[in-house]
C-alpha cells in the first residue's frame, strides 16, 4: 500500500491541503496484536485485524515473533511534546522534526521492532508516511507536566484521550505517574491516572503506566531510582483503578541493577523497561537491560533517545543490538 506522503517533505503540503488524510490513513492501517507468539503470530479474535490481513507463518512478522515470542520492542518518541528536546549535551537534538521522523522510520524498519510510542502529531506523521503498518501504536496521554516547569508535577492529560486511541485504531496508551510526597497535588495526579486506567479498561485497551517517586532538589525534579522507591512506585501504580486487567508497567532499571529482581517481585503485572538517560554509556545500558529482561514479569523494552540518537550515529546498529537482547538464549 502506497503511503499518503511519499516523503517527510510531502507532509506539510498534505496536512495543509487534505487534513482528512490522517483519518483515512488510520482507517486503512494494517493492525496486529499487542503480543505475538512463535506458534500464533496473529490472533483471529484480535479486535481490529481486518479479514485477509492476517500474518502468514512465513512472513517477516512471523519470523520476528519467533525471535522474541511474547516480547515487545517499542521505540519511544513522546519526549518533544513535554518540551524535552535534549539528548546528552545537545539541547535541541530532537527539535528537528524532519530528522526525527527519518530516524524513527529507520528504527521502525529494523527487524524485530514491534512499534512506537509517541504523541498525536508524531504518530500522525508516521501514519501518513506509511511507517505504522503492522506495528503496535501506543499513544502518549499526559504531557502537561512540561520539563523544567514549576508545574511539572501537574502532569495533566493533554495528549491522547482513550476515545482518540479507539477512533484512530491505535493499540495502547501510556501515562506518566510522578508522585512527590511533599506535593499535595500528587493526589490529583493519582486520581486522574486511576480514572484513565478505568476508561482504558472499559475499552479493553492496554495502558502502560510509568511510575516514579520523585522530589525536588535545588528546584529541579529528580526521580528516585533506589530499590525502595522503585518498588513503592510499582506497588502504587499496580493498585490504581477498578481493575488491573489491562494495566502494564513501564519501569526504570534501579540505580543498583542487582536490586531489580526483588523490586520486580512487587507486582505480577507485565512490565517493560524504559530506557531513560544513558549518556555515552550505551553498552552499560545494554548490560543492565539484558539482566533485567531475564526476570519473569519483564516482557520487553521501550527505549527512545539512546537508540534514535546514539553517540556513534548508527541508529540501525543501536536498534538491532537492543532487539537482540529480547531473543531467547542471547547473553551478549
Amino acid at each position: 500500500m502506497s503511503p499518503a506522503a511519499p516523503s517527510v517533505h510531502d507532509l506539510v503540503r498534505l496536512r495543509a491541503e487534505h487534513p482528512e488524510a490522517v483519518a483515512e490513513a488510520a482507517a486503512r492501517r494494517k493492525r496486529r496484536p499487542l503480543l505475538r507468539t512463535a506458534d500464533a503470530p496473529t490472533s483471529p479474535t484480535y479486535r481490529g485485524t481486518a479479514p485477509g490481513r492476517e500474518t502468514s507463518p512465513g512472513s517477516e512478522a512471523a519470523r520476528d515473533a519467533a525471535n522474541h515470542p511474547g516480547r515487545l520492542m517499542i521505540i519511544a518518541a513522546d519526549h518533544p511534546a513535554r518540551g524535552a528536546l535534549a539528548v546528552g549535551d545537545r539541547a535541541l537534538a530532537m527539535a528537528n522534526r524532519f530528522e526525527l521522523l527519518q530516524r524513527l522510520c529507520l528504527a521502525l524498519s529494523r527487524p524485530g521492532v514491534d512499534g512506537v510510542l509517541a504523541s498525536a502529531d508524531v504518530l500522525e506523521d508516521l501514519l501518513l508516511l506509511g511507517a505504522l503498518e503492522d506495528k503496535v501504536v501506543m499513544g502518549s496521554m499526559n504531557r502537561g507536566g512540561l520539563a523544567g516547569a514549576a508545574f511539572e508535577l501537574d502532569d495533566r492529560f493533554t495528549g491522547h484521550r482513550p476515545e482518540d486511541l479507539v477512533r484512530h485504531g491505535f493499540d495502547a496508551g501510556k501515562l506518566l505517574l510522578r508522585i512527590d510526597h511533599e506535593d499535595p497535588g500528587s493526589l490529583d495526579t493519582l486520581h486522574a491516572a486511576a480514572r484513565t486506567i478505568d476508561a482504558m479498561a472499559a475499552l479493553r485497551l492496554p495502558v502502560f503506566v510509568e511510575p516514579f517517586l520523585c522530589r525536588r532538589v535545588d528546584g529541579r525534579l529528580r526521580n528516585e531510582l533506589d530499590a525502595a522507591a522503585v518498588a513503592t512506585s510499582i506497588a502504587i501504580a499496580s493498585g490504581l483503578g477498578g481493575t488491573s486487567a489491562y494495566t502494564w508497567l513501564k519501569v526504570p532499571v534501579t540505580e543498583e541493577p542487582e536490586d531489580m529482581a526483588r523490586v520486580m517481585e512487587t507486582s505480577t503485572l507485565p512490565a517493560v523497561l524504559l530506557g531513560g538517560e544513558v549518556g555515552d554509556d550505551l553498552d552499560g545500558a545494554y548490560k543492565k537491560w539484558r539482566e533485567a529482561l531475564r526476570l519473569p514479569t519483564v516482557r520487553g523494552l521501550v527505549v527512545g533517545r539512546s537508540l534514535l540518537y546514539p553517540v556513534d550515529g548508527d541508529v540501525a546498529g543501536a536498534v538491532d543490538t537492543a532487539v537482540s537482547l529480547l531473543q531467547p538464549g542471547r547473553d551478549g
